[in-house]
């Protein structure tokens, strides 16, 4: 008996440790960001950086929102692209599919989140790039290039989540709904999918944060061009790719800047977690 309260002791003080280290890394990661990226925002003006349309670090001309635009507009189109296939499937896996089908499509759903982001790149270049350029105009290199290629890529998160959702509601919503006239397409739409709201919500979430997060694949398509977009064939670049881009030779005030649209962006993923987070309490109040 001593010696199993030693070990829950033992237990529970890594565990205790292990959610310390990660509040700690966390608050690391925020103290560099807003360390070094504030002051830049500072000298540069917050209009001036976040609203400017010119990124020139050779003249010390930093305003970033053709980035910002840039990376709202990738992430809406991926959003349009991947939210509505990923959650429809996740629906076909959960309660339409039979048990071969969902052991069949199950493990690609899988290998779809283990593939590396340069992989989807060359992907979207050889085969999304050039089907855009033929079929529809524009150099390939675009917004909607990356839309599409972003889209396929947050599928993984959203379905997974969304179907473990689905799973989660329990049995009597869905044998009441049938006990009470409705169909099986009525009592899966109409009372599963909104039982599972919170769920699916934060699947949606997590695809939307890979989505601002992903950097590598959207640089291969997205045409990087610092300029506002007039139309999805015309090329933009995001927030993280910029990042990428220029740190590796940025010094100075050039790297304050590039840090700066890190804070930026932070603040960006920190508001929609917040917004997730209210969704969700006024969903568990209804």
């Amino acid at each position: 008996m001593h010696k199993l309260h030693i070990g829950e002791n033992l237990a529970r003080a890594l565990f205790i440790a292990a959610a310390g280290i990660s509040i700690l890394a966390v608050a690391i990661i925020c103290l560099f960001l807003f360390a070094n990226g504030v002051p830049a925002i500072g000298k540069n003006g917050l209009p001036d950086f976040l609203f400017g349309s010119t990124w020139r670090p050779a003249n010390d001309i930093y305003g970033i929102f053709p980035m910002i635009v840039g990376s709202i507009y990738v992430t809406a189109g991926a959003i349009l692209v991947g939210v509505p296939i990923g959650l429809l499937c996740a629906i076909y896996l959960s309660r339409f599919a039979s048990s071969k089908v969902e052991a069949f499509l199950k493990p690609g759903v899988e290998l779809l989140a283990g593939i590396p982001s340069v992989v989807y790149g060359f992907f979207g270049l050889v085969v999304i790039v050039p089907f855009i350029r033929e079929n529809i105009g524009g150099r390939g290199l675009s917004l909607l290039a990356a839309a599409v290629l972003l889209g396929i890529m947050i599928l993984p998160t959203i379905i997974t989540v969304a179907q473990s959702a689905l799973d989660a509601v329990p049995k009597k919503y869905y044998e009441g709904a049938l006990a009470l006239g409705a169909t099986h397409e009525r009592s899966v739409f109409r009372v599963l999918v909104p039982a599972a709201g919170s769920g699916i919500m934060a699947g949606i979430v997590l695809g939307i944060g890979r989505a601002i997060g992903e950097t590598m694949a959207v640089i291969m398509v997205a045409g990087n061009q610092v300029v506002m977009p007039n139309s999805i064939l015309d090329g933009v670049r995001t927030m993280t790719a910029n990042i990428v881009l220029e740190m590796g030779y940025a010094a100075g005030m050039h790297r304050e800047a590039l840090i700066a649209t890190g804070v930026v962006l932070f603040v960006f993923v920190l508001m929609l977690t917040v917004l997730f987070n209210l969704i969700k309490k006024r969903g568990e109040a209804k």
